[in-house]
């Protein structure tokens, strides 16, 4: 099953992992830098050094300059934070490191595994990526705090982009916008009866005891990220979760019961509660997905070949039909314009749209309307029936003001941040005491003011 994307406050946990990993084997620590009253050990810096490398984390300078001065800006913010009394949502960070954890399980196998691999029994484990993404989340919310006004105004960016050089201005790849409509071919209905009978079989062996659900869901469930886990998919709000799999899931309370099957987006379930705790459920399920038969596609094809020739003879215009043919929810009232989900624009590189439209696309005059096509569709994970029309192509080229202002506009005021935050390090660093231990202190610092007191 497909959950919601969620941000990754949590990626400054795993730094800290690897203390689990490789365990406290000194007898005392020894210090190397003080930030005020908080010491960064030796250990520590070692620790994360370890962890960097096993992630191939790029090091920019000695590993043992670069390391602790980030350690000892992260305790400058979170003292910041102390000041400004930064909350964070406790349910977000256990959501943060429910998905950690199911990744982990997800990459290692188990939670005996990732127990035996961190020497540490999971409770741990979670209590310290908790501690991590709790820290990390802070020290966002300060970030945000000191450059939440930031905006760009039109001459800012115009002086910001006569002031960089030829090879600071970035090449912008071809880019398109792009607009489609789809169908969802019919399912013959006895293809959902056999779905429905398959699911209550599976039913029926758990409630006699022939058969544990995660057996069963390792064996035939369709959902590739939760099978290989006996179906199990970790603690999940209902925001995370699509609504009428979550309205039955929440609605749980006996762990030795099997749901009733529940249709969703993905297809068909069946559920079985393994525990709630507050607002969190985790649950496991067995998906199955109806087949769309190549009859079905063939007929799906046929109705858009008709619509493709009035759009060749003009009876109506791509933009008219979309609200009335298209059953794609996400486009279809909106004329048919593909969003991409990773910038909120309708410009697409080549490469981030779904690769049927773009083999498709490529070979469009600006204008044209595509035959009717087989593609997947990407949410759902089966054959739909799409065409597409190319509206416009911006070909690669050197980023300027008239065609590019927002990418520029967004490059002047991510640079304006950093230089507000590096402007606020350094004044930090100036009025907090520091103590840089011999042996660490002979570096290239990034910002200035760390030796101003020796030993």
């Amino acid at each position: 099953m497909k959950i919601k994307s969620l941000p990754l406050f949590i990626a400054t946990a795993a730094i800290a992992l690897v203390a689990l990993a490789k365990g406290n084997n000194n007898v005392a620590e020894e210090v190397a830098w003080m930030v005020g009253d908080q010491p960064i050990y030796k250990s520590e810096i070692e620790e994360q050094y370890q962890q960097m490398l096993y992630q191939r984390t790029p090091i920019n300078g000695d590993p043992y300059c670069v390391i602790p001065e980030m350690m000892a800006i992260q305790k400058l913010f979170l003292h910041q934070a102390d000041i400004d009394t930064v909350e964070v949502s406790e349910p977000m960070v256990q959501s943060e490191v429910d998905n950690y954890v199911n990744q982990l399980i997800t990459e290692i196998g188990s939670k005996e595994k990732i127990e035996e691999y961190f020497r540490k029994p999971l409770p741990e484990i979670r209590e310290t990526l908790a501690e991590q993404t709790r820290n990390g989340e802070r020290i966002r919310q300060v970030q945000q705090n000191l450059t939440k006004n930031v905006k760009g105004t039109p001459s800012d960016v115009r002086r910001y982009f006569a002031s960089l050089d030829q090879d600071s201005i970035p090449n912008v790849p071809l880019q398109v916008e792009v607009q489609i409509v789809s169908i969802n071919p019919n399912i013959p209905r006895q293809e959902i009866e056999d779905v429905k009978a398959r699911l209550r079989d599976y039913s029926d062996r758990v409630n006699r005891g022939e058969s544990p659900f995660s057996t069963l869901a390792i064996m035939y469930s369709e959902d590739p990220g939760s099978a290989t886990r006996g179906g199990e998919l970790g603690f999940m709000g209902r925001a995370t979760l699509d609504p009428e799999f979550a309205a039955v899931a929440f609605n749980l309370n006996d762990t030795k019961k099997v749901s009733k099957i529940v249709e969703s987006q993905f297809g068909f379930h069946i559920i079985q509660l393994i525990e709630k705790r507050g607002d969190r459920v985790n649950v496991r399920h067995i998906l199955l997905r109806p087949k769309v038969s190549n009859t079905d596609l063939e007929k799906a094809i046929e109705r858009y070949d008709s619509v493709y020739n009035d759009f060749q003879e003009k009876k109506y215009t791509f933009e008219e039909a979309a609200p009335y043919i298209s059953q794609d929810k996400d486009t279809r009232n909106n004329r048919g314009v593909m969003i991409n989900d990773r910038t909120g624009t309708t410009q697409f590189e080549m490469s981030q749209l779904p690769q049927e439209v773009a083999l498709v696309v490529d070979g469009l005059e600006v204008g044209e309307i595509s035959k009717p096509f087989i593609m997947k569709d990407p949410k759902r994970d089966r054959d739909i029936v799409a065409m597409v029309k190319l509206t416009s192509r911006t070909p690669a080229h050197k980023a300027n003001m008239s065609d590019d202002y927002q990418l520029i506009k967004g490059m002047y005021e991510a640079n304006r941040k950093q230089e507000i935050i590096k402007e606020w390090i350094e004044k930090k660093i100036k009025d907090t005491y520091i103590r840089i231990e011999d042996g660490w202190d002979e570096c290239e610092f990034e910002h200035k003011g760390w030796l101003k007191t020796r030993k």
